[in-house]
């Protein structure tokens, strides 16, 4: 397929892609049901990951995809792999402790952890167009996560108290999932994307289960809706990363579309719906910023550079 044709979206692809985001977006929808009825981060992120590596891992043996990393990058798929064992845990931890669109918006400035991280590594120098974003994004972080606590009446010291932790654990997702999309581009190149998502889930799912039985074993939900939000879970994550593996390459679709990151809205949409979460108007306002500044991202095409590695 061309590049020309590859960089057009079709109404089928259009269509995959927002289901395929809606399906990530009510994934944490249930994740928070979940642990409001007991289930923990670890063992969320062990049954998830596990499920989905085996899927993806049949996926490989029907396509008969070889098993073929050169020595220097096995250990940057170990390394991948730790670097979202963090990034899942570490989300999961988010939507644990704030509501779930606020979450995923602090999430959602990888492209800023990420474009650090090319710089401090490889010596990359950011698109212009991310150093207009950078501020942009700020202001409409800021609103949405009412930064100074008016919206919320509780003040600045009060309202931090409330969501820092779980600020904290968004942030740390995202520098974590940044570092590991620039590795994944300069040291991973030629290996299979199926592989490499079978290699990374399998490693999540061994280390969040060894991590569990030190703190004292799996804890599972402790009523009928945390069993439904688990399972819900486990299979709207695997079968959106099924789908991304599948379905969309045939479509045409290159990489991570920008349509992807409306993830937040339908997270909104759906806590809002299933879980009686509900945000201040100038909290929608910075929403709308943040996910208006990723997608303009995503779908800004930089001008091309013959001289960049």
């Amino acid at each position: 397929m061309s590049n020309a044709a590859s960089s057009r979206l079709t109404g089928a692809a259009f269509v995959t892609l927002l289901l395929t985001a809606f399906m990530m977006g009510a994934n944490h929808v249930a994740a928070r049901t979940a642990f409001n009825h007991g289930l923990d981060v670890l063992t969320a992120v062990t049954v998830r990951s596990v499920v989905t590596a085996g899927v993806v891992g049949l996926i490989l043996w029907q396509q008969k995809v070889a098993f073929q990393v050169l020595p220097q990058q096995r250990k940057y798929l170990v390394a991948v792999g730790l670097l979202i064992a963090v990034q899942s845990v570490c989300l999961y931890a988010a939507v644990a402790r704030l509501p779930v669109a606020l979450a995923l918006l602090a999430f959602n400035t990888y492209p800023l952890t990420t474009a650090l991280w090319a710089r401090l590594l490889y010596g990359h120098r950011p698109e212009r167009a991310l150093f207009w974003a950078m501020p942009v994004m700020m202001v409409g972080l800021s609103l949405a996560l009412d930064v100074f606590g008016a919206a919320s009446g509780l003040g600045t010291a009060q309202h931090w108290g409330q969501i820092g932790v779980g600020v904290a654990f968004a942030l740390m997702a995202s520098v974590a999932f940044g570092l590991a999309l620039v590795l994944t581009q300069h040291e991973t190149v030629g290996v299979d994307g199926r592989l490499r998502t079978f290699t990374s889930l399998s490693i999540v799912g061994v280390l969040a289960a060894l991590l569990a039985s030190t703190q004292g074993g799996f804890q599972w939900p402790q009523a009928p809706p945390g069993w439904w939000g688990l399972l819900m879970l486990t299979l709207l994550y695997g079968t959106a990363f099924t789908i991304m593996f599948t379905v969309l390459p045939k479509l045409g679709v290159v990489g991570n579309s920008a349509i992807m990151n409306v993830e937040p809205v339908f997270a909104l949409i759906l806590a809002w719906f299933l879980l009686g979460q509900a945000i201040a108007p100038m909290q929608l306002v910075g929403a709308a910023v943040v996910v208006s500044t990723v997608l303009w991202l995503g779908l800004h095409k930089p001008k091309v550079n013959p001289a960049s590695p």
